[in-house]
């Protein structure tokens, strides 16, 4: 019987930061990174350990906080007695801690789809629409944003732009998430969300844009 052989120290050593390499999303609403990664320029500053960070890591910290208030606010929103007044001051609070990231790093799409998943669950569909807006400008392909802009649009009842997210997640081959969106869309009949969508060219032009021509742009909902 031959005897296996042994793994040189380097090739374990690729193979462990392989799989470390790899880490799932934790929430559709956007993923919240397990440290911030290291970045070779920009100014820095020194933490409360002495240890020193730079601006995308500052925006990271301040993500990171964010999305604990969003999932508190879930929370809360989903327990036996649900306490909307401690869920809307953590909604509130996650759109303050996701626009300190943004000042920190103004392309940090997943703060703006965080701050847009905040307005929703506040009801300001304006704002709302705006951040998700603003997100896929940056990241097209970012496939959350796209499921939530479009229950965002069906909510405050532009049905045809909500429609134009699902070709997207189509396209994307985002299957989860596009079942979510079809799922909202089959609840609310079109008679029901067909209102008057003037004015709203502004928020809902991009979510119906084709994907062939402009170019394929991700708990509860």
């Amino acid at each position: 019987m031959r005897a296996r052989p042994k793994l040189s120290h380097s090739l374990l050593m690729m193979i462990l930061l392989s799989s470390l390499a790899v880490t799932p999303s934790r929430a559709s609403f956007g993923s919240k990174p397990d440290s911030p990664p290291s970045q070779p320029s920009g100014s820095t500053t020194t933490d409360a350990s002495g240890e020193m960070k730079t601006p995308r890591q500052q925006a990271e910290g301040w993500y990171n906080d964010a999305y604990d208030d969003v999932s508190k606010a879930k929370d809360a929103l989903a327990a036996e007695k649900p306490d909307k007044k401690k869920a809307e001051k953590l909604f509130k609070r996650a759109i303050d801690r996701s626009g300190r990231a943004l000042e920190l790093d103004k392309d940090y799409y997943e703060a703006l789809n965080l701050q847009g998943f905040s307005w929703r669950k506040l009801g300001n569909y304006e704002k709302s629409l705006d951040a998700y807006a603003a997100c896929l400008r940056i990241q097209p392909e970012f496939a959350p944003a796209r499921e939530y802009y479009g229950e965002a649009l069906l909510e405050s009842g532009d049905r045809e732009a909500a429609e134009g997210q699902l070709v997207w997640l189509k396209r994307l081959k985002a299957d989860d998430l596009a079942k979510q969106l079809e799922d909202a869309l089959a609840a609310v009949p079109a008679s029901d969300a067909s209102k008057d969508s003037k004015g709203k060219s502004s928020k809902s032009g991009d979510a119906k844009a084709d994907p062939k021509t402009t170019g394929a742009g991700t708990g509860s909902n």
